[in-house]
C-alpha cells in the first residue's frame, strides 16, 4: 500500500514537473513576440520618418523651382524693360518744366516780354479779398505782382466774353486819363460807343433824358473812377466787363480782365488786345490796327 501510496506521489510531481516545463517553455514564445511587436514598431517609426523627408524633400525641390521660376521671370521682365527704356526718350523735370513753359509763351496773345514791358503785372501795395488769388508775389517794395500768364487768360475769356456782343450794345468807360487815348482809337476800330473823359449821369436809366438809350454790356476801366457807370449798369441789370487792379473791388462784375489799370502802356495793352480780338472775331479789317508800339507810346 505504502509502494503504491509513492508511485501515485512520483507520479504526480513528474506531471508538476511536466506542467513546469511546458509553462517555462512559453515564456521565451511571449518574449519573442514582444520583441517582434517592439520591431514592427520601430519599422512604422522608420517608414514614418522616410515619408517625412521624402515630403520635405519634395517641397524643397518645389520651393526651389518655383523660386527659379520667379527668377526667370523677374529677369524676363528686367530685359524688356531695359529694350522698352531705349526707346523712350527719358525727359528731365527740369526740361519738362522749361517745355512748359515755351507752350505757355507761345498761346500767350503776345509775347511775355510785351506784358512785361507794359507793366501790365505790376499792382498796388493794396489786395483786395477777390485779387489776392490772381497774386504771385510781393516784391521788396511792397507792390503786388499779377501772375502773367493769368492775365493772359483772363484776357483770351475776356475778348471770348465780348465778342458775344454786337457794337450797338456795348459801351467802354474811362475817366482814367491815362487811358483816353488808346480807349478813344478802341473806340475808333471796333464802333463801340466810348466815354472817354466823363460820363452822363443817367444815361442808361432815365428815359426822360434825351441821349437816354440802352445797352448789354458796359466795360468798366477803373470801378472806383468809373462808379457812376457802374451803378447805372447794375441798376438796368445789364452786364459788366471790368479791368481790376490788386485794389479794386470785383463785385457785380460778370467777367474781369485782371491788370494794372493805372498806365497808359498797361491799358494800351489791354485795349489793343480787346480790339485785335474783336474784330477777329467779328471778322472787322484787322489791318488798320496801330502796331503794338504804338498803343504802349507815351506820346499823345
Amino acid at each position: 500500500m505504502t509502494n503504491i501510496l509513492d508511485e501515485i506521489k512520483e507520479e504526480i510531481e513528474e506531471a508538476v514537473e511536466k506542467v513546469e516545463e511546458v509553462l517555462e517553455g512559453d515564456k521565451p514564445k511571449k518574449k519573442s513576440a514582444k520583441k517582434k511587436t517592439s520591431k514592427k514598431s520601430e519599422v512604422s517609426e522608420a517608414e514614418a520618418e522616410a515619408e517625412s523627408l521624402d515630403t520635405a524633400e519634395t517641397d524643397k525641390l518645389k520651393s526651389k523651382e518655383e523660386s527659379k521660376s520667379l527668377e526667370e521671370r523677374k529677369k524676363e521682365l528686367l530685359e524688356k524693360a531695359k529694350k522698352l527704356s531705349g526707346k523712350v526718350d527719358v525727359t528731365t523735370s527740369e526740361e519738362l518744366k522749361e517745355q512748359v513753359k515755351i507752350k505757355k509763351r507761345t498761346d500767350m496773345l503776345i509775347p511775355l516780354e510785351d506784358y512785361v514791358r507794359s507793366g501790365i503785372y505790376l499792382g498796388t501795395k493794396v489786395v483786395t479779398p477777390a485779387m489776392k488769388k490772381y497774386v504771385y508775389r510781393r516784391r521788396a517794395d511792397g507792390l503786388a505782382i499779377f501772375n502773367t500768364n493769368i492775365i493772359d487768360e483772363k484776357l483770351k475769356e475776356a475778348v471770348a466774353y465780348l465778342s458775344q456782343f454786337d457794337k450797338e450794345n456795348v459801351i467802354l468807360v474811362c475817366k482814367r486819363p491815362a487811358g483816353w487815348k488808346t480807349a478813344k482809337m478802341f473806340s475808333q476800330l471796333t464802333g463801340i460807343r466810348t466815354f472817354a473823359k466823363k460820363y452822363p449821369a443817367g444815361i442808361l436809366t432815365n428815359t426822360n433824358l434825351p441821349d437816354f438809350f440802352e445797352n448789354e454790356l458796359t466795360i468798366i476801366t477803373d470801378s472806383w473812377l468809373d462808379k457812376n457807370a457802374l451803378n447805372d449798369t447794375l441798376k438796368v441789370r445789364k452786364k459788366v466787363l471790368m479791368v481790376c487792379d490788386t485794389n479794386n473791388f470785383a463785385k457785380g462784375a460778370d467777367q474781369i480782365i485782371i491788370g494794372n489799370n493805372k498806365s497808359g502802356k498797361s491799358l494800351g495793352v489791354i485795349f489793343y488786345l480787346l480790339t485785335r480780338g474783336y474784330l477777329k472775331a467779328k471778322d472787322g479789317d484787322t489791318s488798320q490796327i496801330p502796331d503794338f508800339e504804338w498803343w504802349i507810346s507815351e506820346e499823345e
